[in-house]
């Protein structure tokens, strides 16, 4: 290796918290309000909801760690006494934070 390949990596950048940036960039990450869904919504949300099957391909819009989020996948649970769907037995997602179904 020449001399001046060597002297020149002495200056690149170095990580000693491996991590550490993507974990700040994470906290970068602007929050949101939860919404509060009139009536209407809540109504039609329910009919959209009481479609779903064990089995069905949905796409859900929720809160979820202060910001909304969209989550796809096969519907393996549905709780209604703690009021809850499970998606490809990985994601639990609480029914009052949905704000939009697609199926």
């Amino acid at each position: 290796m020449s001399s001046r390949v060597s002297r020149a990596k002495q200056f690149l950048p170095f990580d000693s918290l491996k991590g550490f940036n993507e974990a700040l960039s994470e906290k970068r990450i602007e929050k949101e309000e939860k919404r509060e869904l009139c009536d209407e919504v809540l109504m039609e949300l329910n009919n959209i909801f009481n479609k779903i099957e064990v089995g069905s391909y949905v796409k859900i819009k929720h809160y979820k760690n202060k910001r909304y989020v969209e989550s796809e996948g096969i519907v393996t649970k549905i709780n209604y006494i703690k009021k809850k769907i499970e998606l490809s037995k990985k994601e639990n997602i609480n029914i009052s934070d949905i704000i939009n179904i697609s199926i």
